[in-house]
C-alpha cells in the first residue's frame, strides 16, 4: 500500500507493506553516509538490516524511553555528525518508535540547517502517528515536545510484521492513537477497532484506515494552524499527565486517559469500552492542581492566554474548545 503525502516540494510516500524493512535498500537513497538512530529496546536484526544497505553507516543506540528525548540526546546525534563529516548530502534515518523519530527528526531538522530524513517506525504509535506529519521535538526543563521544529521526511517504510516483537503494553499504548483518529473523523474506524479479534490482517486494515486520516488532515493544515489540530484530541490534558507521572505511563496510556475528560457523555461510555478491551487506563491518578503548571506551558497556548483543546461529542465529530487558565481549571476540578 503506497500512500502520498502531497505537500508540493515537501511530499513523501507512506509505504505500508509487511517485510519491506529487508528492502529498505531499493526504497530509500542510502547510499551516502547515513546516521541511523535507534534505542536499545528495538531488536538490533532491524537495525543491521537497514545499516546492510547502506554505504556509510553510523548507528546511535539511545537508552529506551521517553527520558532520552532530551537536549542532552540531541546533542549527542550533532556531535555524531560533525564527528563523522555528514554533509547537507547525506541523511538521519530514524528505526524505532515515537522518541527515536521525534528526536533524530529533529536533528535532521537543524544540522547544517536540515538533511535529508526517512522514518522507519517499528511500534504501532509510530506507524500510525508520529511517522508522518513532519513535527520533531524534544522535551525540555520537564515540558513536552517544548523545542522542536517541522521537517518533513523524505519517505516513510512501515512493516506491520515488526509488531510482533513489540511488548503487548506498547502496542496497546499505540492503538490509543487509532483509538484518537476514529473518534475525531472516522466512525466506522472506531467500529474496526471495537469489533473483532486481534489479528494481524486486521491490524493492517487499522494501521492503513488511521494513516489515511493522518494524510488528509496534514496535507489540510502542514504547519497545525487549523484543522490539524483535532488530531491533539486527548493530548492538551494527556501531555499534562504525562509530565507529571515522569515516566510511570506511556505516552499512548496518557492520551487514553486525556480523552476520557475530553468527550461527552453519549461518547465515553463506548470510549472506556475501547480502552478496557486494549488494556488501557481509564482512571487519573492526578488532581487539577498537579496538571495545571504542566497545561499552562502547553506549546498551544496562545498570545491571549488561552489553550485550545478538542472536545468529542459524537464519534466521528469533534469541536475545539478556546478556554483560558480558569476555566481549564474549573472544568479539571469538576471532571477529576
Amino acid at each position: 500500500m503506497k500512500i502520498r503525502v502531497d505537500l508540493g516540494r515537501d511530499g513523501y510516500d507512506i509505504l505500508l507493506q509487511p517485510g519491506i524493512l529487508s528492502q529498505a535498500g531499493q526504497y530509500l537513497q542510502l547510499q551516502r553516509k547515513v546516521l541511523l538512530v535507534t534505542d536499545d529496546g528495538v531488536p538490533p536484526a532491524y537495525v543491521e538490516q537497514v545499516a546492510a544497505c547502506c554505504r556509510e553507516p553510523a548507528v546511535v543506540t539511545l537508552p529506551q524511553g521517553e527520558a532520552s528525548k532530551s537536549m542532552e540526546s540531541y546533542q549527542r546525534l550533532l556531535a555524531v555528525l560533525l564527528e563523522k563529516g555528514f554533509g547537507r548530502g547525506d541523511c538521519v534515518t530514524a528505526v524505532g518508535g515515537g522518541m527515536v523519530g521525534d528526536l533524530s527528526g529533529f536533528a535532521a531538522a537543524t544540522y547544517m540547517r536540515g538533511v535529508d530524513f526517512y522514518n522507519i517506525p517499528t511500534t504501532f504509535l509510530s506507524q500510525v502517528d508520529s511517522s508522518i506529519g513532519g513535527k520533531t521535538a524534544v522535551d525540555f526543563q520537564g515540558v513536552k515536545n517544548a523545542v522542536g521544529a517541522f521537517h518533513q521526511p523524505k519517505k516513510v517504510l512501515i512493516d506491520p510484521e515488526v509488531l510482533q516483537t513489540l511488548d503487548k503494553r506498547q502496542f496497546h499504548a499505540g492503538v490509543a492513537e487509532s483509538i484518537k483518529m476514529a473518534l475525531t473523523f472516522d466512525a466506522d474506524l472506531f467500529r474496526l477497532l471495537c469489533d473483532g479479534k486481534e489479528d494481524w490482517g486486521r491490524w493492517q486494515e487499522i494501521i492503513g484506515r488511521s494513516l489515511l486520516v493522518k494524510k488528509k488532515v496534514v496535507e489540510s493544515d502542514p504547519q497545525e494552524k487549523g484543522l490539524r489540530r483535532a488530531l491533539n484530541f486527548g493530548h492538551t490534558v494527556g501531555h499534562a499527565i504525562e509530565s507529571h507521572a515522569q515516566g510511570k505511563l506511556l505516552h499512548g496510556e496518557c492520551v487514553a486517559l486525556g480523552m476520557t475528560l475530553m468527550c461527552g457523555p453519549a461518547v465515553l461510555p463506548q470510549l472506556e469500552k475501547a480502552l478496557a478491551k486494549y488494556a488501557l487506563p481509564r482512571h487519573i491518578q492526578a488532581t487539577a492542581a498537579d496538571l495545571m503548571p504542566y497545561l499552562l506551558h502547553d506549546k498551544k497556548m496562545d498570545a491571549g492566554g488561552y489553550v485550545t483543546g478538542v472536545y468529542v461529542e459524537q464519534i466521528g465529530q469533534f469541536s475545539f474548545v478556546r478556554w483560558s487558565a480558569q476555566q481549564w481549571q474549573a472544568y479539571l476540578e469538576e471532571r477529576l
